[in-house]
């Protein structure tokens, strides 16, 4: 008996052609979701694809820039008529933004990166709420957040605020979607090895294995158990809270 099966399930995952938006799917896909990967490019997802194809199961892939409202309607639009429904939605779609003193941003930069990591969430959830609500289904959200909600970031102000702000917006939606069988979550990855970070200087990669209670950097695989768990029955009596991935990097004394 597989414990943690989602045959029957289908999940959005925003951001979900790389990195940790690939690892949840792979993992979603494996526990037997029906998975829907949306991404801004058309290269990325077909080759995200190909890579979810090798795993069986049923995998699609929709083109959407989710700071555009219209463009996440139109990828749900699409994803309803290729699957027939959404259970569950993984919105990862985001970014480190502009990097800099904070004094120094432009209202237009500023706005960038709200519309990147929180707005892309709001549009898609919205999108999610309202499907479950109208056809009376449980449901499951999870976002994306970081470690940086809990820490900050040094010259990324930006960063660390959005992914705060989508902790707000993951406990007020938990208490407001309650009574409807939705419960909402988020994951908080530390130093993952992503294509982003391995481009990180060496010396600010070391500095950051230095400060950490295992002594390592994530690996993606380890994300794709957290996100079928959270996606799965077995988290019914969990919502509101975030599940914190980063080697005891947050916790370790300076």
């Amino acid at each position: 008996m597989n414990l943690f099966d989602l045959t029957g399930k289908v999940c959005i995952v925003t951001g979900g052609n790389g990195g940790i938006g690939l690892a949840y799917a792979k993992g979603l896909l494996k526990a037997g979701a029906q998975v829907a990967i949306w991404g801004r490019s058309a290269e990325k997802n077909k080759t995200a694809l190909q890579a979810l194809d090798t795993l069986g199961g049923t995998a699609a892939s929709f083109i959407a820039d989710l700071t555009d409202e219209d463009q996440a309607k139109a990828a749900f639009d699409a994803t309803l008529a290729h699957f027939g429904k959404v259970d569950i939605c993984f919105a990862n779609a985001g970014g480190a933004g502009k990097q800099g003193l904070f004094h120094k941003w432009s209202t237009e930069e500023w706005q960038q990166i709200l519309d990147l990591n929180l707005n892309s969430v709001v549009h898609t959830y919205k999108l999610v709420i309202k499907h479950l609500i109208d056809r009376e289904a449980p449901g499951k959200l999870i976002v994306t957040s970081s470690i940086a909600a809990l820490m900050g970031t040094g010259y990324a102000a930006g960063y660390g605020t959005t992914k705060a702000a989508v902790m707000g917006l993951t406990r007020s939606l938990a208490i407001e979607l309650g009574r409807n069988g939705i419960q909402v979550n988020a994951i908080l990855p530390g130093f993952v090895e992503t294509e982003m970070s391995v481009k990180t200087p060496p010396e600010f990669q070391e500095g950051v294995v230095r400060r950490s209670a295992s002594g390592k950097m994530g690996t993606l695989n380890q994300l794709e158990g957290v996100a079928v768990f959270l996606a799965s029955s077995h988290s019914d009596f969990m919502t509101g809270q975030g599940i914190v991935l980063d080697g005891g990097h947050s916790i370790f004394p300076m």
